[in-house]
């Protein structure tokens, strides 16, 4: 089921309805039934991988509480990590290690053909696989106790908010609030509707009127060049921040018409001013789980140099994988990993602390920027060779400026009023995302005269209504 579909618009108003009016002792079955049935709209079959999955990580988190031998929990997280892991690498990895170690056999005059397997992805199976996975981790380490009680668990896994995309939830977050008994809070259910306006915005609004012009190009980038291709790959950074922050409001938002609040998951991350603070905004959720299990055990920043370096450049390609069986999102994680090496290699730690103001702030944003635009290539290409094509024409014709910038709106197919469309969306994002580095900006808002706040109100939902399609365009995320 998608946010931005009808379905939705009239599931959500049933739960909240039944939420509140349920005494608190059965809400976790309310819960756990709208979960389930969220999940199979999509495809009601795949509900059994993350019953598997549930099941799994629940036994063992208990089996690990009750063992006192070391090794014997050992074997219990590593069995764990297989059952799981494996399931996830069934469905979404066998093809991609199935033709990568064909082609290294084919280097070597040794002909085979791939063994492919036609199966259709399930969505948010890499976000529940790590939600349980953290979860049993963390029971291991002695962080958090075994929960005994598989409905409130199964709930806490399969929470419909989060569940296909995220926020990855830890257990010392969300558990206890899937437990608690929570009465009805007015100001904390209306921010959650504008945080939920908000999302539907930069989704609807934002990241679908850009995707048009993203997928003409990244499509079948050969049929362009010049300018055309630089367009293409700064709408793609906007329209991916746009839509899945824009998954995350709308994820969070409703989760707080429920009483329960989500982690934050992105903080103006096109606002920061080095590589590494980036990822301390961007998919929060994601990058500090890679930090806590893998990043921190294989020795973080508490090693030699060189170490370090190997420890960054291994967690991002590892995170480049996990977002899709491709070189292309390794490629895109190795990036994103260099950048980082390279930047503790010549920036000294403390200038890296240092928040700068006025040009160097401005020029240290842009760079980051350019510097994720020109990482999100590799994301969002649909080969190795797209990307490549992409990089090496995309300055093509340059040399005559007026002529590169006016054939590249052309060939996009973006003409005047357009233009002035997305650049004015472009815009309120841009005041929305600075403000919010220091204020709240929906609580901001809501300190304004009554008069003003509902006209901003208004307006954001006659502007949400005007651009919604009636195709519903998924939300990037749910590949992976």
């Amino acid at each position: 089921m998608l946010f931005n579909s009808f379905a939705f618009a009239v599931f959500l108003p049933i739960v909240f309805i039944l939420y509140w009016v349920l005494p608190h002792k059965i809400r976790w079955i309310l819960m756990l039934a709208a979960s389930y049935y969220f999940y199979m709209s999509w495809n009601a079959k795949y509900v059994f991988l993350i019953l598997f999955t549930t099941i799994i990580s629940y036994a063992a988190a208990i089996l690990l509480e009750k063992t006192e031998r070391l090794r014997n929990k050992k074997i219990i997280l590593i069995g764990t990590a297989v059952a799981c892991l494996g399931v996830l690498f069934f469905f979404k990895y066998f093809n991609f290690v199935s033709e990568s170690v064909t082609a290294v056999f084919r280097l070597f005059a040794i002909q085979m053909n791939p063994v492919l397997l036609n199966l259709l992805l399930p969505v948010g199976i890499s976000f529940y696989t790590f939600q349980t996975l953290s979860y049993v981790i963390d029971v291991y380490k002695g962080d958090v106790k075994a929960e005994h009680h598989f409905g409130y668990y199964a709930a806490f896994i399969s929470f419909f908010p989060q569940l296909v995309a995220g926020p990855i939830e830890r257990t010392n977050n969300l558990l206890p609030q899937i437990k608690a008994e929570h009465k009805f809070d007015y100001d904390q259910a209306t921010y959650g509707l504008k945080l939920m306006a908000w999302g539907y915005f930069k989704k609807i609004v934002i990241a679908d009127t850009l995707s048009q012009f993203v997928s003409k190009v990244y499509d079948a980038p050969q049929g362009f060049s010049g300018f055309a291709l630089v367009l293409a790959t700064v709408f793609f950074t906007l329209q991916i921040y746009c839509d899945f922050s824009g998954y995350s409001d709308i994820a969070i938002g409703t989760a707080k018409l429920l009483g329960i609040n989500l982690m934050t998951n992105f903080k103006s991350p096109y606002f920061s001013q080095s590589i590494k603070e980036f990822w301390s905004r961007w998919h929060i959720s994601l990058s500090t789980w890679f930090r806590d299990y893998v990043y921190i055990p294989l020795g973080g920043s508490r090693v030699g140099k060189i170490r370090h370096a190997v420890n960054l450049l291994i967690t991002f390609l590892v995170s480049g994988l996990w977002h899709g069986a491709n070189w292309t999102f390794v490629i895109w994680g190795g990036i994103h990993g260099l950048g980082q090496v390279i930047e503790n290699a010549i920036v000294p730690k403390n200038k890296l602390k240092e928040k700068s103001k006025g040009c160097a702030w401005i020029i240290r944003v842009l760079f980051v920027f350019a510097f994720a635009s020109f990482a999100w290539i590799f994301f969002v290409s649909n080969s190795l060779g797209d990307a490549g094509y992409v990089i090496k024409h995309a300055f093509d014709g340059i040399t005559t400026p007026v002529a590169y910038l006016r054939n590249g709106f052309v060939d996009i197919g973006l003409g005047k009023m357009r233009l002035l469309v997305v650049l004015f969306e472009v815009f309120l994002l841009g005041i929305y995302d600075y403000i919010s580095l220091k204020y709240d900006c929906i609580n901001e808002i809501s300190k304004k005269p009554v008069l003003v706040r509902y006209f901003v109100y208004l307006s954001i939902l006659f502007i949400i209504l005007c651009f919604k399609a009636s195709v519903q365009a998924e939300f990037v995320y749910f590949q992976f």
